[in-house]
């Protein structure tokens, strides 16, 4: 009975989650995401460092790859921002201090800055955000938050 009553209570978990890429060129992709983003490559195509995890696939045809579009604003947000100005393909989380230290790391190893570091507030939070835009156009938003200490 008792363990029946914890196989009820208990909630299955979703595992680690690994964004799919489709890219017009995968050894240029592999390279980039290996040389630029520090990421280690895998006989499969996975492209991973820390918590971040890409699996990268060729497309059949350039038309295939399709980076996200600017999202619509929104005016239902728990503060007063209606959503980013700009297309985001993924959101990576990072802390305040490493977030201009990766953003160096990258364009020191040739890495395109789409957006340069800026800040921002949403409501008791402050957020910084980069952008870094692969091979393909896709956009990896690197962004951080930090509760805005009363002065």
């Amino acid at each position: 009975m008792f363990e029946q009553q914890i196989a009820v209570n208990q909630r299955a978990k979703f595992g680690q989650t690994i964004q799919v890429r489709l890219v017009s060129n995968l050894g240029r992709s592999q390279a980039y995401y290996r040389d630029v983003l520090g990421c280690k490559i895998d006989e499969w195509g996975h492209a991973e460092r820390d918590h971040m995890c890409f699996l990268l696939q060729q497309a059949v045809s350039i038309e295939d790859v399709q980076p996200n579009r600017v999202s619509q604003k929104r005016s239902d947000y728990p503060t007063e921002w209606e959503g980013p100005d700009q297309a985001w393909d993924t959101f990576i989380h990072v802390t305040w201090e490493d977030l201009d230290a990766l953003i160096e790391e990258v364009r020191g190893k040739g890495g395109r800055i789409a957006t340069e570091p800026f800040t921002g507030a949403h409501g008791n939070w402050e957020f910084k955000n980069a952008y870094i835009q692969d091979p393909d156009g896709y956009n990896l938003v690197l962004g951080a938050m930090r509760q805005i200490q009363d002065k």
